[in-house]
């Protein structure tokens, strides 16, 4: 178990050191730093930054824990600007390469790669800090009761609080969520960044997170990094209904289920349970499955879920990072048609590492659910006593009827 977390993490860390040599070596020879910074500072700054983030996760084991959020934050936003003056400085060094006329001004294309790299930057950051869009899908569940047509569906994924999230912020995202009213309300993971403890100041602000059918979640594999057991102590003190590798009825006739990180169990060799095994002795209807990384839909459809709910993409968060994610991840953000499933893959409401995002900012997930044939007034107006897990019929859409939309 502990072999393939060893190799993820000396992948990781010589990626980090390789784009740090080379961002290194160009910049030593690009304006402003070419002949006026002398190299040697150049590697011992970038050797202080290379170091800034591992040290502030060793930091908090220790007694100057007080000092590993500046570490943290310092090197989370260097890990994004770092990424843009790589991707710039290799785009100027193909530019130079493949037109011969450049090469003589070599220096001037590379300079101009830098001034584009602290742009995207800047913009990144803006982005980053804005709050999230709201994103509205209509999925319709053939197995869904008429009585349930409407149910609205809030998704929350990749929250990430901690250090590097505001509480602000996060009041700000708690609120909006509130407004919505929905009739669940799914947190599909990642929850917490690296310490149960530094997100305990985001917990009155959660409590307040209210569904009419209850608020669900799921583990994401930073839950896994944290600890299971803080873990979901932290959901339970925050009101949330953990699903792990079970399922629950919600409502007469919809069965939500929820599986733990599929990433994390891969690094940590837990084999995952089957879907058609977790839904098993489940009741009649339609079946909501909540999970984190968005791995097995096939095997989901053909288990017979109708909707699958998932996050842990960020859709690269930064770009170009997205265009490596979709090798591992090929249902990177949005909503596709998995054989008879739909699947919804929420960009991530907050962000991962440091506070940036290019281009498009994090999202709320709102999902009207439909079922195969809409109810009649007659239907709607039933008399029939409601069940002790849900109290009356579903209310109307309160959302415009679209395939999907984001609004600004």
């Amino acid at each position: 178990m502990v072999a393939p977390v060893i190799v993820f993490l000396v992948v990781v860390l010589s990626a980090w050191t390789a784009m740090h040599a080379y961002a290194v070596w160009r910049l030593a020879r690009t304006a402003p730093f070419a002949g006026k910074v002398p190299p040697g500072a150049l590697v011992v700054v970038a050797a202080a930054l290379w170091a800034s983030y591992p040290l502030a996760r060793a930091l908090r084991r220790s007694w100057l824990d007080a000092a590993s959020p500046v570490f943290e934050s310092v090197g989370a936003m260097w890990m994004g600007v770092l990424l843009l003056i790589v991707v710039w400085m290799l785009a100027a060094d193909a530019a130079v390469l493949l037109a011969p006329p450049l090469r003589r001004r070599a220096s001037v294309v590379r300079a101009f790669a830098l001034g584009g790299a602290v742009l995207f930057s800047l913009i990144g950051v803006v982005q980053g800090a804005r709050q999230p869009a709201l994103t509205e899908y209509e999925v319709r569940l053939p197995d869904l009761p008429p009585e349930l047509d409407g149910l609205v569906v809030v998704q929350l994924s990749d929250l990430h609080l901690g250090t590097l999230t505001s509480e602000r912020w996060f009041a700000r995202v708690a609120a909006r969520v509130n407004q919505l009213q929905p009739d669940l309300l799914l947190v599909v993971g990642d929850v917490l960044d690296g310490d149960a403890a530094r997100a305990a100041p985001f917990l009155p602000a959660l409590r307040t997170l209210s569904a009419r059918l209850g608020v669900f979640g799921v583990l994401g594999n930073h839950e896994f990094y944290t600890g299971r057991p803080a873990s979901e102590r932290f959901f339970a003190a925050a009101g949330v209904t953990l699903l792990s590798d079970r399922w629950v009825v919600p409502a007469p006739g919809l069965t939500l289920a929820g599986v733990d990180d599929l990433t994390a169990r891969r690094q940590f060799g837990r084999p995952a349970p089957p879907p058609a095994e977790l839904l098993a002795g489940a009741p009649a209807g339609a079946t909501v499955l909540l999970s984190h990384t968005p791995w097995g839909a096939r095997e989901a459809a053909a288990a017979g879920v109708g909707l699958m709910l998932s996050g842990h993409t960020h859709d690269g968060q930064i770009w170009p990072f997205g265009l490596l994610v979709r090798l591992a991840y090929p249902l990177v953000a949005g909503r596709y048609a998995v054989g008879d499933a739909s699947v919804v893959v929420c960009r991530g409401t907050g962000t991962w590492g440091p506070r940036m995002r290019l281009w498009r900012r994090g999202e709320i997930v709102a999902i009207t659910l439909r079922s195969a044939a809409p109810p009649g007034p007659s239907q709607r107006t039933s008399t029939a006593a409601p069940s002790t897990a849900f109290q009356g019929s579903a209310r109307p859409p309160r959302f415009c009827a679209r395939n999907s939309s984001t609004r600004p």
